[in-house]
């Protein structure tokens, strides 16, 4: 029999709005790809997300003895982890519709799902193993591998997806022994660091060719925010410094296959933002292959939720 998991309805909550601050962010980020190289808005994210954190999240959270960590390493892990998915998702969106980018990604619940089973000793059953075939089929249905219909930039999400379940995975490690606002911290100080560094390096875009609108969002030459875009800028600094510290308390108070659905909630947010700003509509087998994801999201989470319900007291017999 499967170990009882612990549910901790908090932590549910908190990746919920994790799911609706990375959406925001996705959103933003789209928006502005046309204008801005990704080491850019990555860097003015992270200048204000730890502006946010140090001033307001880390003050409320206990102080800033948190910022020592007991595990340096598996941070700079997480910091290179999250780094990659970034550049994978962020570069996929601007040759995909936001819709389509975002439900691939959302193979990361399936890929944590097999990771924690691997790395972290979790149980899951053959209820949440079938919530995983299923889902990665609807991963599938929204790549459509074949002659004539398959997109490559559709391997960049899958790719940050498996970059994020990886984060997910290592988050939930290192949870025991570390704050929220700790998890939190160091992957926005590694984008700082990160995105800086690239910004040396490519800043002058000399590596911007013209020739592919990929490379062209990674290696662009630095332009100074126009003064409408700073709302926006700002907006997705408080919206990562949010989204962060959100995340990293829903890993470190659940399991990580348990949390990750609850981000789902970005996917019917994807559609609203690419309809309403970007006039893109999702066609059948993005409807299809997203219900197939969250479905078997959905599943997953109602069978550990049934598994964990406490048996029914016997209740007493009459005497007489």
């Amino acid at each position: 029999m499967s170990a009882e998991i612990k549910i901790s309805v908090p932590g549910l909550f908190a990746a919920a709005g994790a799911g609706v601050s990375f959406s925001v962010i996705d959103m933003i980020f789209k928006f502005l790809s046309g204008d801005y190289p990704l080491y850019e808005m990555v860097l003015f994210r992270s200048v204000i997300a730890v502006a946010v954190m140090l001033a307001i999240i880390m003050p409320l959270e206990g102080g800033y003895h948190l910022l020592r960590t007991h595990q340096p390493k598996l941070h700079l892990a997480r910091c290179l982890v999250v780094f990659f998915a970034n550049i994978c998702f962020f570069t996929g969106l601007t040759l995909l519709p936001l819709a389509e980018a975002v439900a691939i990604a959302f193979a990361t619940p399936l890929i944590v799902t097999a990771l924690s089973a691997l790395f972290l000793g979790e149980r899951p059953g053959p209820w949440r193993w079938g919530a995983v075939f299923a889902g990665f089929l609807g991963v599938l249905i929204i790549m459509r591998p074949g002659p004539g219909t398959f997109q490559a930039a559709a391997l960049l999400p899958f790719l940050g997806a498996c970059g994020y379940a990886t984060l997910h995975v290592l988050t939930r490690r290192a949870g025991s022994s570390e704050a929220g606002a700790t998890l939190a911290f160091y992957p926005m100080m590694g984008f700082l660091i990160l995105s800086a560094l690239a910004g040396l390096a490519f800043g002058d875009g000399r590596f911007a060719t013209g020739d592919s609108p990929a490379f062209d969002f990674i290696l662009r030459a630095w332009i100074w925010p126009a003064p409408q875009d700073w709302p926006y800028l700002i907006g997705v600094g408080i919206a990562g410094s949010a989204g962060g510290y959100l995340v990293s308390q829903a890993y470190r108070m659940n399991e990580a296959a348990l949390a990750a659905p609850f981000e789902y909630i970005a996917m019917p947010m994807s559609v609203l933002w690419g309809v309403l700003i970007f006039n893109e509509w999702p066609d059948l087998p993005v409807w299809l292959g997203s219900a197939l994801i969250i479905a078997s999201g959905l599943v997953s989470v109602w069978r550990e939720t049934r598994r964990n319900r406490p048996a029914p007291r016997p209740r007493p017999r009459a005497e007489g």
